[in-house]
């Protein structure tokens, strides 16, 4: 019975990075495998990608350290941050979820970190970095708001601001439509 699952354990360990790693020499095509690069001087300086490479870009799994403090883990395409992964920003905010095209997109749970927000948190639906789609903001003191969301607002927000009272037909027939337009 132990040398199945030796060979099990050797074979799991020996697949964790299948592709080859990069070459040293950063200047060289950098495609179908695994390398660590620190940016140098210009808009990136300092920060620093460990993961998968294709066609000389970040895609795949991969991990970006950022010298404020952020940090990402998770998949990559096309050097964009896409589809599952962990964004933990400097500010201690942070978000579990799905990505596109380097914002925070479809099913995600974001946590709030210290300052104005802290201990407030958002699941649900995503689109475009913003609240979008069916969803639960919890505040800190245990409030929740669980429904709509359109563009970072809770549709019932929405439709008071616009002056119309809850409880109104107004106000119903103002968060049904707000709804239908909700993609």
């Amino acid at each position: 019975m132990k040398r199945p699952i030796l060979l099990i354990t050797l074979l799991l360990s020996t697949s964790a990075h299948a592709l080859e790693k990069c070459p040293s020499d950063i200047s060289a095509r950098w495609h179908n495998c695994f390398g660590s690069i620190t940016f140098g001087p210009g808009e990136w300086e300092g920060d620093k990608y460990v993961g998968e490479w294709k066609d000389d870009k970040r895609t795949g799994q991969g991990t970006y350290t950022w010298t404020s403090g952020a940090k990402y883990v998770g998949e990559w395409k096309d050097n964009k941050v896409h589809g599952q992964g962990t964004y933990t920003y400097a500010s201690g905010d942070k978000y579990v979820g799905e990505q596109k095209d380097g914002k925070r997109h479809g099913q995600g749970t974001y946590t709030f970190g210290a300052g104005k927000w802290e201990g407030h948190k958002y699941v649900g639906e995503q689109k475009d970095g913003k609240r979008h789609g069916q969803g639960t903001y919890t505040y800190a003191d245990g409030t929740i708001e669980r429904g709509y969301f359109s563009n970072d607002e809770y549709v019932p927000d929405i439709c008071e601001g616009m002056g119309l009272t809850k409880g109104t037909e107004a106000f119903g027939n103002c968060v049904v439509e707000l709804i239908k337009t909700i993609d």
